[in-house]
């Protein structure tokens, strides 16, 4: 199915397909059409459900925009035909919602020089209509480290984990946040890695994060999109999971926390400048002060997790003052 304004359009039986068999959305005539391109189902729980919140707050925030979204695009040969189908239905501005669609987007971007390409979390552009965007969530994975490492101290633990998804830049750097974080807290740390080589399979993160547990790790984070960490901590006594993307997976005792992603109000920010013409394609690299990014239990109208409430205060106290100097614009990753 295709999905038009949050509303699920099952396609005509009767109708060609657009390319390859693939069926493609009509655009809305009048109206600056977006689609949104997502590597899982758009209700996963994680990664792909973030960026459809933040398709739901551009519809809903921008006017004359009309926003629909294709999911469970595999990345590869399969997504350029899906870019190249979406190309040619009129779209104004498409988003490429994972790390693998991001030679694709360049090729079709090529062919299509009067259409926007965003790629989220990649590093290429052609700095004319194709460019790459993300945020620095490497400052929330320090935070979660940082409690993480106070976690383990008080628990007379000293290793943690991660489950790192696949040996790429954006891995790299949130792995190594995540460990700078740790050795803020617990100096005395190891730093358990997992590479499980996929960024959505229930069984192979669930397989990691035992894996990590058996090891002797005491909190395990996860860097793909399924609450596979949290889920195999509750199945086990005293141990903790950190999840990810998206603000709505932390929801049993087991997780400590989430860093998470609120895409929205960076989609429209792209969008209203891509409308009027002034977006420049190039390497758009967001920090925590525009509001995309949050760590769950500590933002505005949150409450922690039963994991951090007795945590030593002053460990507490760190994350709450670098999360402020962060959202304030104050604070530098380097």
């Amino acid at each position: 199915p295709v999905v038009e304004n949050n509303v699920v359009n099952e396609p005509a039986v009767e109708e060609p397909a657009d390319e390859g068999g693939v069926q493609i959305t009509d655009i809305e005539e009048g109206k600056f059409n977006v689609a949104f391109v997502m590597l899982s189902n758009h209700d996963d729980g994680g990664w792909s459900q973030a960026q459809y919140d933040g398709m739901v707050y551009l519809q809903e925030n921008v006017e004359g925009v009309h926003t629909a979204y294709m999911e469970l695009v595999a990345e590869g040969a399969d997504s350029e035909q899906v870019f190249r189908a979406l190309s040619r239905k009129g779209f104004d501005l498409i988003f490429g919602g994972s790390f693998g669609y991001m030679d694709s987007m360049e090729v079709v971007a090529a062919d299509f020089p009067d259409i926007g390409y965003v790629h989220i979390s990649g590093y290429k552009s052609n700095m004319t209509n194709f460019g790459n965007m993300f945020g620095e969530m490497e400052v929330m994975k320090y935070l979660a480290g940082m409690l993480a490492g106070s976690r383990a101290r008080m628990d007379g633990a000293d290793q943690v984990g991660i489950m790192a998804t696949f040996p790429i830049p954006e891995e790299f750097r949130l792995t190594n946040a995540y460990a700078l974080g740790v050795a803020e807290t617990c100096p005395e740390c190891k730093v358990d890695v997992r590479w499980i080589f996929t960024w959505h399979d229930p069984i192979v993160e669930r397989e990691g994060a035992d894996s990590l547990f058996d090891a002797g790790s005491h909190v395990v984070i996860t860097g793909a999109d399924t609450p596979a960490a949290a889920l195999a901590a509750a199945d086990r006594e005293g141990v903790f999971g950190i999840n990810y993307d998206w603000s709505g997976s932390c929801t049993i005792d087991a997780c400590m926390t989430s860093p998470y992603w609120i895409w929205g109000p960076v989609f429209a920010e792209i969008t209203e400048e891509a409308m009027a013409g002034t977006y420049e394609y190039g390497w758009h690299y967001y920090d925590a002060s525009t509001g995309g990014l949050g760590l769950y239990g500590f933002m505005e109208g949150q409450e922690p997790q039963p994991g951090i409430l007795d945590l030593p205060e002053e460990d507490v106290q760190l994350v709450r003052d670098t999360l402020a100097q962060m959202l304030a614009g104050e604070f530098t990753r380097f």
